[in-house]
């Protein structure tokens, strides 16, 4: 498994040439880099064609691979709102990704299908999305990426079986799943997850959790938390698994450089199954 992290675990603002080359000496195979509104660092709404491949040829440089691609715009624009306008925009973000995916050579784009609330039923955000995604399918299909789709807190898909069952009804080989391993551990089983959904996973997030602090609290660094790392691992090999791990975390709120080293070296122990 490759060695990788999110840009947002440096602090907001970031050039993405000193993100590349910290990673490089941190020792990362994999960047995940995230589509911003305009005017953000790195790749935006607003990236053209070849800003988009001068950011990869930039990555190259430093010895990195692009391989999935994220955004936070789908907390702003959920495909889910009752507001079509909205989630129009959800459409248009999700639409981004693809095209900068494609230019970047990137497989996988990372999309939380919506969110349940006081506005949206659980039943409606089960089929709104699906209508959504299926809007989304024909170009991810097209351009040959996948639409990872994520298990989030968004009290939606909060069991492996659903997840897996949802994912297949939208009949594409490229709807996915990418999966978050902290993010499971107050519902579940992260190992379990792992093989029900299976083949599916086309990348994975880490991160670590305590599930008796019960709430965003509880996000820890990785190997901090409860996360069962050595079955976690023995379930991403049974499976086959052999991409990305993408560390998702906060900075820290001092010396914000030393996350993304001792996240590399937490990384370590979590692939060669020294970490349990």
């Amino acid at each position: 498994m490759l060695k990788g992290i999110n840009q947002w675990c440096f602090p907001t603002g970031t050039p993405l040439e000193t993100i590349f080359a910290t990673c490089q000496k941190a020792g990362y195979e994999t960047v995940e880099l995230n589509v911003y509104e305009p005017g953000g660092v790195g790749l935006t709404m607003d990236t053209t064609a070849a800003e988009a491949e001068a950011i990869g040829a930039m990555a190259r440089h430093y010895g990195l691979q692009l391989r999935s691609l994220s955004t936070g715009l789908l907390g702003k624009y959920p495909l889910t709102s009752n507001d079509e306008s909205v989630r129009a925009a959800g459409r248009r973000a999700v639409q981004k990704q693809l095209e900068l995916a494609s230019l970047l050579g990137i497989d996988t784009i990372l999309v939380v299908p919506g969110r349940v609330n006081d506005e949206v039923s659980y039943d409606v955000c089960y089929t709104r999305s699906q209508q959504e995604l299926q809007k989304l399918v024909p170009d991810a299909e097209a351009r040959g990426i996948y639409i990872g789709i994520e298990n989030v807190w968004n009290k939606f898909l909060q069991s492996p079986l659903e997840m897996a069952r949802y994912i297949d009804e939208l009949q594409s080989p490229f709807a996915a799943a990418y999966y978050d391993v902290g993010n499971t551990l107050i519902v579940g089983f992260p190992d379990q997850w792992i093989r029900i959904l299976g083949h599916r996973i086309k990348k994975v997030h880490v991160k670590d959790f305590k599930p008796n602090v019960g709430n965003y609290n509880g996000f820890v660094p990785l190997l901090a938390g409860d996360v069962p790392w050595a079955r976690v691992r023995e379930a991403l090999l049974d499976i086959g698994y052999a991409d990305t791990l993408t560390a998702e975390l906060d900075a820290y709120a001092s010396t914000a450089e030393q996350l993304i080293y001792d996240t590399s070296r937490h990384l370590d122990f979590i692939i060669s199954g020294e970490a349990r």
